[in-house]
């Protein structure tokens, strides 16, 4: 994670620009960005939930969708900036540029594009979600965490159609930390919907920090990722760190939690240095792309858990804003 928080010890510390919302035991219940009003265990007052003159909660799509975009659109154009800033000193943003233009460049993206500070939409992602659908941790999981990408789009289906529990955030976490669908939640015409970020917002049941479940397999979006180490780089705002460190603290996870990602081949590199990833960096313990599976055997230890530290901003965290110390990055193996 590069700009939302800063690694310091074990378990690592968060140095957060959202505002976040504790109960009166300081358990971390609610994730608040500044622009939404949405708490968890109580009434919605987001952009694209209106009331009723009775209160009952109205989703409305195209506010809530045309909200997403526009803050999208922001959160890129703020890494973007970022990423220019620090390409001559960050090798992370070196190698996120150079995949993101040569999938560009061979037509290896689907929409949305341009794939530029996006986990990139590929090209044969629907057969890279069916090769992770056949992996035995997945058939044998109950509950499933996939991020909300578009290239995972496929592997939420078939988590919802396979009879498992959907464990997905929102968007850059705006809306709250975590939704769960099922499929006993829905019918078949608004399944689909439902693996779409409208879709779960729409028919997803928010959960907070102190919810008690188990997570059995953390599926991830990524940018580049190492085989033969299962280094991972992800498109440089940290949410994939965070939402791992969100799963230790409720105790969702371990370290015995397997991790997949799905990739493009082309997003397989060897210049992920393991001596410069940060604590935090989460690694991969499965790699699926159209054409291959491949098990990374990866000994880069998975982060332990979180700690907030609060600041006091109105601006989203949106690339890479400030060096790490030292102690923050992993000692060479």
């Amino acid at each position: 994670m590069d700009s939302t928080f800063t690694r310091t010890s074990a378990p690592f510390s968060l140095k957060l620009k959202h505002p976040l919302l504790f109960n009166k035991s300081r358990s971390l219940l609610h994730f608040l960005p500044c622009h939404t009003k949405i708490l968890f265990k109580s009434s919605h007052r987001l952009q694209g939930f209106r009331c009723s003159s009775k209160e009952e909660v109205v989703f409305d799509e195209s506010a809530f969708e045309a909200q997403r975009l526009q803050l999208d659109a922001q959160a890129r154009e703020s890494m973007a900036e970022a990423s220019i800033r620090e390409m001559g000193s960050t090798w992370k943003w070196v190698i996120r540029k150079r995949i993101w233009e040569f999938m560009e460049d061979r037509n290896y993206a689907q929409n949305p594009r341009p794939v530029h500070h996006r986990i990139p939409n590929f090209v044969g992602a629907s057969a890279a979600a069916e090769n992770l659908s056949r992996l035995e941790v997945f058939v044998n999981a109950g509950c499933v965490k996939v991020n909300p990408d578009s290239p995972q789009k496929q592997v939420r289906f078939l988590t919802l159609t396979g009879g498992k529990k959907l464990l997905t955030p929102q968007p850059r976490l705006r809306t709250g930390f975590f939704s769960v669908l099922e499929s006993h939640m829905l019918n078949p015409s608004t399944i689909l919907e439902a693996c779409t970020s409208v879709g779960v917002a729409k028919y997803g049941m928010p959960i907070g920090l102190d919810e008690k479940l188990k997570v059995d397999l953390i599926v991830i979006g990524s940018v580049a990722v190492n085989p033969k180490t299962g280094a991972r780089l992800g498109k440089g705002e940290g949410f994939a760190e965070l939402e791992y460190g969100m799963l230790r603290y409720m105790g969702a996870i371990d370290d015995s939690t397997p991790v997949v990602t799905s990739v493009h081949d082309c997003q397989l590199v060897d210049d992920i240095p393991v001596e410069k990833l940060l604590i935090h960096d989460v690694p991969v313990d499965i790699i699926c792309t159209p054409t291959q599976v491949i098990f990374t055997r990866t000994v880069i230890p998975k982060p332990q858990g979180l700690r907030i530290e609060l600041e006091t901003r109105q601006k989203l965290p949106c690339g890479p804003s400030e060096k790490l110390p030292p102690t923050a990055r992993r000692s060479r193996r």
